[in-house]
């Protein structure tokens, strides 16, 4: 049976792939898709996901969450996600309705309407729906098969030197998932790095043709222009998607994705650290806990998975 996922994000150009990828795999069954303000405010990102899931046919309800952290003002991303939360693509108007419930109250209501183990909540944004839906109804925690999210990092950041910009946006929130008492994985900038749109990834997607293929190329090109300036990457790294191939990686028997377990903490109060996930990779300490951090990705198999998405 496919895995029961909930994709709360904040899209957003590599959400966008995770929500192609989440739609369109058949190890996934998408029951749910929640946003969350992160790289944009939270009616920009909501467009874009109305958008996005019109062209990619999504037909599970679509909510929107919260719209800003828990304790601290919001910090957007617009220097690489441009104004709109999705520069340099066009959507097409969006023909699916959102639904009216918040998106909290929707990830309690289907988490708590399905079978223990039965549903995955696989975050690639800010923390702050998932922290919410654990104060408001705790009893989701046992209920949750895992969490698996697009977040942290076990070496360096990319917001600070050591925060990655998912957490680094609500630290406390992510302080209350990582600390719940659920399994959590992580796919942090160090498993992420390694998904990268290089000019042979944007050819296989060309030869595929179509609307899907066209809107792809073309947020690869500005996501790709935003992260050469900014950061100096040759090829942009496409973080939120491998959240979802971990997914698939588990239902598909593993092998593709090199998963550690290892505590990992959120550093909310540090002078120069605040938003760091600290990730204790001792080798006395690894393989305790209910925390992993993803290190390794067969990126071939990864574009694999993207490209017969968008076939």
């Amino acid at each position: 049976m496919p895995r029961k996922i909930i994709l709360d994000c904040d899209p957003g150009h590599d959400d966008a792939v995770a929500m192609l990828l989440a739609q369109a795999h058949p190890a996934i069954d998408l029951l749910a898709v929640t946003t969350v303000a992160g790289n944009q405010s939270l009616p920009k990102v909501t467009r874009n996901a109305l958008g996005v899931a019109t062209l990619v046919g999504i037909t599970a309800p679509i909510a929107a969450g919260a719209e800003g952290p828990l304790e601290r003002s919001a910090e957007y991303a617009p220097d690489i996600h441009g104004d709109s939360g999705l520069d340099g693509v066009v959507l097409p108007e969006a023909s699916v309705a959102l639904d009216p419930r918040n998106a909290v109250d929707l990830i309690i209501e289907l988490v708590m309407s399905h079978e223990q183990g039965d549903i995955t909540l696989v975050p690639t944004g800010p923390l702050t729906n998932v922290a919410l839906a654990v104060k408001r109804e705790p009893r989701i925690i046992e209920r949750v098969r895992e969490v698996v999210l697009m977040g942290g990092s076990a070496r360096s950041g990319n917001l600070t030197p050591v925060a990655e910009f998912n957490i680094a946006f609500d630290p406390e929130a992510a302080d209350v998932v990582f600390s719940a008492g659920w399994r959590v994985v992580t796919a942090g900038l160090d498993v992420t790095h390694q998904a990268l749109a290089t000019p042979a990834v944007t050819e296989r997607v060309a030869a595929v043709g179509g609307a899907k293929a066209e809107f792809m190329l073309d947020l690869i090109a500005e996501y790709g222009r935003r992260y050469a300036d900014v950061q100096g990457f040759d090829a942009p790294p496409v973080h939120d998607p491998v959240a979802v191939a971990i997914v698939i990686d588990e239902e598909q028997g593993g092998g593709h994705v090199d998963v550690v377990r290892a505590p990992i903490a959120i550093e909310t109060a540090g002078k120069h650290t605040t938003g760091m996930t600290v990730v204790d990779l001792r080798p006395w300490v690894v393989g305790e806990g209910r925390t992993s951090v993803a290190l390794g990705l067969d990126a071939d198999w990864f574009w694999d998975l993207v490209v017969a998405a968008l076939r």
